[in-house]
C-alpha cells in the first residue's frame, strides 16, 4: 500500500482546509487518477467527519458513455460510498471540443456545489497533467497565467495530486483492487493535449534526456508565485480604473495592463481559457497604438472598441438560426 499511503499524505493538508462536518465533492471519470483520489479521500475524510460525495459526469461525447459512468459509480459504491451522483451533460461545441467540454463540466460543478452546499470540490489532476498544461500554454502563446499551470487551491477547487504521477495513481488502484477505465480519447491525436502527452513530451525526453516534465512543473510553480503578485497589482489597477480610460491604461506596465485587459475580456463573456496573446495584442494596440482602428471581435462574441478615449466591451450573442 506504499503508493496509497504516500497519496494520503498529499491529501491531508488540503482536507485540513475543510471544516469538520462539511460536505465536499470529488470529480470522478472512471479513470485511474480520479478513482485513486476517491480511494484516498474515502480513507482520510472519515477520520475528519467530512462527507465526500463523488460526482460522475457523462459528457455524451462517445458511444457507451452512460454505461462507463454507471460502471464508475458502481466501483465507487463498492469502495463504500453511499451517495454517488451521475449527471448527463450536453456539450455545445463552440471553441473546440476540449474547451467546450471543460466549460460544460465546470458549469455543472458549480451547480452541484450550490445544490449540495459543498465547501470544496476535489479534482485529480496529476503531475503529468500539470506538465502537459504548461507545455500546452506555451505552444498556444497564452501568457504567464497558462504557463503557471494549475494551483493546488483555486477557490473551492482543490487538487492534491499535482505532485503525484499518473503511474502512481494506477498503482493506487491496483493496490486497492479497483479496476479503472482507459479513455480511448487519450490516444486520439486530433486533441492537442494528446499530441503533447504521446508525442511532444516523449520526443523532448528522447532529445534532451529525462526530467522534462519535472522541469516544466518547477517552472510553473515559480511563475505562479510571480503571477500571483502581478494579479494582485492588476486587480488594484482595475479597481482604480473601472471605466478603462486609455490614457490611464497606457501608464501601466505591460504585464499589469495585459492582465487587466484579459480580465475585462473574460468579464465581458469570453469563455474561460480562450484568450491568447494574439487576442490581447490588438486590444493592447487600441490603448498604446491608436490610429482609428475599428471594432475587434474576440471569442465568445466579445467585441472591443475605443470610444471617446475609453475601451468599450460588449458581448454579441451568436444567432444560431432555427433549431427545427
Amino acid at each position: 500500500m506504499k503508493s496509497t499511503l504516500a497519496a494520503c499524505k498529499k491529501v491531508r493538508p488540503l482536507l485540513a482546509t475543510v471544516a469538520v462536518g462539511d460536505t465536499v465533492l470529488v470529480g470522478v471519470s472512471g479513470g485511474a487518477d480520479s478513482l485513486a483520489l476517491a480511494i484516498v479521500l474515502f480513507r482520510e475524510a472519515q477520520e475528519r467527519e467530512i462527507k465526500v460525495i463523488p460526482v460522475v459526469l457523462n459528457h455524451n461525447l462517445q458511444d457507451g458513455s452512460r454505461a462507463i459512468a454507471e460502471a464508475a459509480a458502481e466501483r465507487l459504491r463498492a469502495m463504500g460510498y453511499n451517495e454517488v451522483i451521475i449527471r448527463d451533460l450536453t456539450v455545445v461545441v463552440t471553441d473546440g471540443m476540449e474547451s467546450s467540454a471543460r466549460r460544460a463540466r465546470y458549469e455543472e460543478f458549480e451547480r452541484l456545489l450550490a445544490e449540495k452546499s459543498a465547501s470544496a470540490l476535489f479534482l485529480a489532476h496529476t503531475h503529468n497533467d500539470q506538465a502537459e498544461s504548461v507545455l500546452l500554454g506555451l505552444v498556444r502563446g497564452s501568457g504567464g497565467k497558462s504557463l503557471s499551470g494549475m494551483a493546488p487551491i483555486n477557490g473551492r477547487y482543490l487538487r492534491p495530486f499535482l505532485s503525484i504521477t499518473r503511474e502512481e495513481t494506477e498503482e493506487i488502484c491496483r493496490e486497492n483492487s479497483v479496476e479503472f477505465w482507459i479513455d480511448p480519447h487519450n490516444n486520439q491525436l486530433e486533441f492537442a493535449r494528446v499530441k503533447i502527452r504521446n508525442e511532444l513530451l516523449p520526443h523532448f525526453e528522447e532529445l534532451l534526456g529525462p526530467g522534462i516534465a519535472d522541469a516544466l512543473v518547477r517552472s510553473a510553480t515559480l511563475l505562479r508565485q510571480d503571477g500571483e503578485a502581478l494579479d494582485q497589482l492588476a486587480a488594484e489597477a482595475t479597481a482604480a480604473n473601472p471605466e478603462l480610460d486609455c490614457a490611464n491604461l497606457a501608464k501601466l506596465p505591460v504585464a499589469i495592463r495585459s492582465r487587466l485587459l484579459r480580465g475585462a475580456i473574460y468579464a465581458a463573456g469570453a469563455p474561460s481559457g480562450s484568450i491568447s496573446a494574439d487576442h490581447v495584442a490588438p486590444v493592447e494596440a487600441l490603448v498604446t497604438d491608436w490610429h482609428g482602428q475599428g471594432q475587434i471581435s474576440l471569442p465568445g462574441g466579445v467585441k472591443v472598441e475605443r470610444i471617446s478615449g475609453r475601451l468599450s466591451l460588449s458581448q454579441q450573442k451568436e444567432n444560431r438560426g432555427p433549431t427545427n
